[in-house]
C-alpha cells in the first residue's frame, strides 16, 4: 500500500538541489511494501525522504543476499542498464521523493554542476560497494558486526545511542552471516564494554560505549 502527492525540487533537497522546479512525486510506503522488483524497468530515482530501503537479491538457493540500506537523504535507484538488478523494499514505514530518470538525464546535459552531483552519487555507490564486498570477504564475524554498527553510527548521526531500523534478520542478510551468528556477535561486543542493548530481540537500542575498540575490530579503518 502507499499514497501519493507530488511537489517540487526545493533548494534543500541535496544533493540534486540542481534541477530547479522539476517535479517530483511523492510516494509513501508501509513497511515491507516492495518498491520495485528485480528485473523491472528502471523509470525513476529515488530519494528517502522518511524511513529505510533496503536493496536485495534472492539467490539460486533462496538465501537473500541485502545489498546495500538506504537511509534519509539518500538517493537509489540509478542503474547503467534499462531494468533494476536487486529489489527495493521498505524497511519501515517510508516516504520517497521520486523523479523521472529520462526528465534527470535531459536536465543533466544542460547543468554541469547537476551532471557534477549526479557523478558524486554514482561514486558514493561505488564506494558503497566496494566497501561491502570488502567487508563480505575479508572480515570475520565480529569484524563485520563492528564494521557495520561503525557506519550506521556515522550514517544516521546518533551521539552514541541509536535504534536501527533494520532488523536482526536484515544486518545478517546484509553481513552473510547467520542470524545466530550475529546475535552472539552482539553479545559479545555488549560484554566486552564495547556497547550496551536495550529493548526487545528484533530491534534494539544500540549505545556505543567504546568507539576505539570498535576501530580496533574494523581493520579497514
Amino acid at each position: 500500500m502507499f499514497t501519493r502527492t507530488t511537489t517540487n525540487l526545493s533548494s534543500n533537497s541535496e544533493p540534486l538541489a540542481n534541477c530547479g522546479a522539476a517535479r517530483l512525486y511523492e510516494f509513501s510506503y508501509r513497511k515491507g511494501a516492495e518498491i520495485y522488483g528485480e528485473k523491472e524497468p528502471a523509470e525513476y530515482i529515488y530519494r528517502v525522504k522518511t524511513g529505510a530501503v533496503r536493496t536485495y537479491k534472492l539467490l539460486s538457493d533462496g538465501r537473500r543476499q541485502i545489498g546495500a540500506f538506504h537511509l534519509v537523504g539518500d538517493i537509489f535507484g540509478s542503474t547503467s542498464g534499462d531494468s533494476h538488478r536487486f529489489t527495493a523494499e521498505a524497511v519501515v514505514d517510508t516516504t520517497l521523493l521520486l523523479m523521472k530518470r529520462q526528465r534527470l538525464e535531459v536536465l543533466a546535459k544542460a547543468d554541469a554542476t547537476l551532471t557534477r552531483d549526479l557523478l558524486n552519487v554514482a561514486a558514493k555507490s561505488l564506494r558503497h560497494a566496494e566497501d561491502h564486498l570488502l567487508l563480505l570477504g575479508r572480515k570475520d564475524a565480529l569484524e563485520k558486526v563492528a564494521t557495520f554498527l561503525l557506519e550506521m553510527d556515522e550514517r544516521i548521526n546518533s551521539t552514541g545511542a541509536m535504534t536501527l531500523p533494520m532488523t536482526r534478520h536484515d544486518i545478517a542478510d546484509y553481513l552473510g552471516l547467520s542470524l545466530e551468528t550475529v546475535c552472539r556477535s552482539l553479545t559479545r561486543l555488549s560484554r566486552m564494554g564495547a556497547l550496551s542493548l536495550t529493548g526487545d530481540t528484533t530491534q534494539r537500542k544500540i549505545t556505543i560505549l567504546d568507539r576505539k575498540q570498535l576501530r580496533s575490530l574494523d581493520l579497514e579503518r
